[in-house]
């Protein structure tokens, strides 16, 4: 019978078909893993129709985190601050500023600024921050210290794991509750320590089932 193809063309074959297969497989591995969900979105950080920095109103000035997230104790969600919120100051401070010409025009018109939001959960996840918030949860503990950002960005991937991992230890997330938008915090001992005390004179007891979160 006659030969079809070289010896060498079969050493070759024998060598380079499983070493594709292995660079495709470590390929396909990759991207699965940097699909899971807590690698995704951390590091997001959406350009925003008005240039506002945290940094400057949160950090600098001291603006507590409630004054423009008005309803982040007592609502399941933490309320996009209106024009008129950013009005109440800037009806005397920087009135002339090219960078508030939008927030301006948004408070004549009488329309909202479409003002992007970062931090997006699924719609089939309950998430409420009163409840978060109330039991001593601080901004830090998901948002990151935002008043040292100039623009937000995503900091942790609000995965189903990750919040798992701090409902099954909520302790390090646990502080006194006058000290949750106080985001620069330093505790005199191991937080750990003082939030298994708040813990146990609150009774918190995070849900880890999936009704705690699938509704």
């Amino acid at each position: 019978m006659a030969q079809t193809f070289k010896k060498s063309f079969d050493l070759r074959l024998r060598v380079f078909v499983p070493l594709g297969l292995l660079c495709l497989g470590a390929v396909a591995l990759g991207a699965i893993y940097l699909g899971l969900p807590s690698n995704k979105d951390a590091g997001y950080r959406p350009e925003q129709p008005v240039e506002y920095s945290h940094k400057l109103h949160a950090g600098n000035l001291g603006i507590d985190c409630r004054y423009c997230h008005n309803t982040v104790d007592r609502a399941a969600f933490a309320a996009v601050p209106t024009t008129e919120t950013c009005m109440n100051c800037h009806h005397k401070v920087k009135t002339n500023s090219s960078k508030l010409t939008l927030v301006r025009e948004s408070y004549g018109k009488g329309e909202s600024i479409p003002w992007v939001k970062v931090h997006v959960l699924p719609d089939y996840v309950y998430f409420n921050h009163q409840a978060h918030v109330t039991r001593g949860v601080s901004c830090v503990s998901c948002h990151g210290r935002v008043d040292q950002m100039i623009k937000v960005t995503q900091v942790a991937p609000l995965s189903m794991g990750w919040c798992l991992d701090c409902h099954r230890n909520p302790a390090p997330n646990v502080r006194p509750v006058e000290f949750v938008t106080k985001l620069d915090w330093q505790p005199d001992r191991p937080a750990e320590e003082i939030g298994r005390e708040l813990i146990a004179q609150k009774g918190i007891n995070p849900p880890v089932d999936c009704a705690g979160c699938h509704r």
